[in-house]
C-alpha cells in the first residue's frame, strides 16, 4: 500500500496559518522526508467550510496547477496528484497540454485526478453555470475521455455532447509510457459509470467507517462488469487520519487539532463544546499507531493501493506537522513490512 498526503493549501489549513507557498513546500519536503509516496492538491478558487459545521468566511486558496509545478522543483522522488480537479474550469484539450508539460517538468510523477465540480460559489464568482449533478458527471467523463487521448498521442477530432474539438495535439507527450494515470473522484452510481467508462482509477474521499467504502465498492464492480469493462481499475481513498503513540498521545494530538480548527467543525461556533474523541473517530481513522495500522490494513485487504490521507478534520488541513513524521516512523513501515 502507499501513501499520499493532502497538502495545506487554504487559509486555516495549516496549524491555523494562512495558505503560503513556502508553508506548503515545507509541509511537502517532511512528507517526502518521512516516506510518504505522493503529495496531493485540490483545485478551488476559494472554500469555505459551512459544509462541515465550520463559517462561512471565504478560505484562499492556492491555485491547483501552479502550485504543482513548483512542488515539481523542490521535491525529487513524491508523486504529484490532484485530488481533484475541477472538470469546468479547463477545457480538456487545454488541461491535456498543461499534464503533459507539467508530467515533463516532474520528470514522470503526475497522477491526474478529475471530479464534476460542487462548489457553487466559485462558479458564480468565475461566471461559470452550475450544471445539474448529472450534466456535470457525464461532461466529466467525456472530458477524462478526451485527455487520455491527447495524452495517448492522437490528432484529435471530437464532436461530443459537451466538447467540440477538431485536430488537437498534445506535443511534447509526457514523459511517462504509458501516459499519466487518469483517476475519477466521487461515490455515487452514475459517477461511477463514468469511472467504468473512462478512469484508470477511482478516488474514494473522504473515508468514514469501512463498511460504507466496501458497500461502494460493490456497486463499483458490478458496474464495471455491466459496462464491460476488461482491465483492472485502481482504487485509492482519501481518509481523515489522527494516530498516536498510545492512548495519552492520541488525547495529546486531538486536543492540538481542536484548538487549530475553524470553530464548529469540531466545537460549537463559541469554541466551547468540543465534540468528544469518540464521536470523533467514528468517522475518522483515529487511535493509537497500531489501531491506524489496522484500519489501513482493512482497506488494503479490498484491494485499496493508496491512502491519501488528511491529517485533521477539514479536507486538506494539517494540524501539526510532528503528525507527519509519526506516520512515517511508525505507521507507513508497518504496512509495507
Amino acid at each position: 500500500m502507499r501513501f499520499g498526503l493532502a497538502l495545506p493549501h487554504y487559509d486555516t489549513s495549516l496549524s491555523g496559518s494562512p495558505a503560503s507557498f513556502k508553508g506548503v513546500a515545507a509541509v511537502a519536503a517532511r512528507a517526502e522526508a518521512a516516506g510518504f509516496d505522493s503529495l496531493w492538491i485540490s483545485d478551488h478558487l476559494f472554500l469555505d467550510w459551512s459544509k462541515y459545521g465550520g463559517p462561512p468566511d471565504k478560505q484562499g486558496s492556492l491555485e491547483a496547477w501552479t502550485t504543482l509545478a513548483a512542488l515539481a522543483g523542490v521535491t525529487s522522488r513524491v508523486r504529484l496528484g490532484t485530488l481533484t480537479l475541477c472538470n469546468d474550469l479547463r477545457n480538456p484539450a487545454l488541461l491535456a497540454k498543461m499534464a503533459a508539460t507539467l508530467d515533463l517538468l516532474c520528470a514522470g510523477r503526475l497522477e491526474l485526478g478529475l471530479g464534476a465540480g460542487w462548489y457553487a460559489p466559485e462558479y458564480t464568482a468565475a461566471g461559470i453555470e452550475l450544471d445539474e449533478p448529472g450534466v456535470r458527471i457525464a461532461r466529466v467523463g467525456e472530458a477524462a475521455s478526451v485527455v487520455a487521448r491527447l495524452l495517448d498521442g492522437e490528432e484529435l477530432t471530437h464532436h461530443g455532447r459537451f466538447y467540440d474539438i477538431d485536430g488537437a495535439i498534445c506535443r511534447p507527450g509526457p514523459h511517462q509510457t504509458p501516459r499519466p494515470a487518469i483517476w475519477i473522484g466521487g461515490k455515487g452510481d452514475y459517477l461511477l459509470k463514468m469511472v467504468a467508462r473512462h478512469a484508470d482509477g477511482w478516488n474514494f474521499s473522504w473515508l468514514g467507517d469501512t463498511e460504507t467504502y466496501r458497500q461502494r465498492l460493490e456497486v463499483c464492480e458490478h458496474i464495471c462488469e455491466s459496462e464491460g469493462r476488461e482491465r483492472p481499475l485502481r482504487r485509492s481513498v482519501g481518509a481523515y487520519v489522527l494516530a498516536g503513540s498510545d492512548d495519552a498521545d492520541v488525547a495529546r494530538r486531538f486536543e492540538r487539532l481542536v484548538s487549530v480548527t475553524p470553530p464548529g467543525v469540531l466545537s460549537e461556533a463559541s469554541g466551547a463544546g468540543a465534540v468528544s474523541f469518540e464521536s470523533f473517530r467514528a468517522t475518522r481513522v483515529a487511535g493509537t499507531v497500531a489501531e491506524v495500522t489496522d484500519r489501513f490494513g482493512e482497506l488494503a485487504a479490498l484491494g485499496v493501493e493508496e491512502v491519501i490521507v488528511t491529517l485533521g478534520a477539514l479536507p486538506f488541513q494539517l494540524s501539526d506537522v510532528e503528525d507527519i513524521d509519526l506516520l512515517g516512523a511508525e505507521v507507513l513501515p508497518a504496512l509495507r513490512g
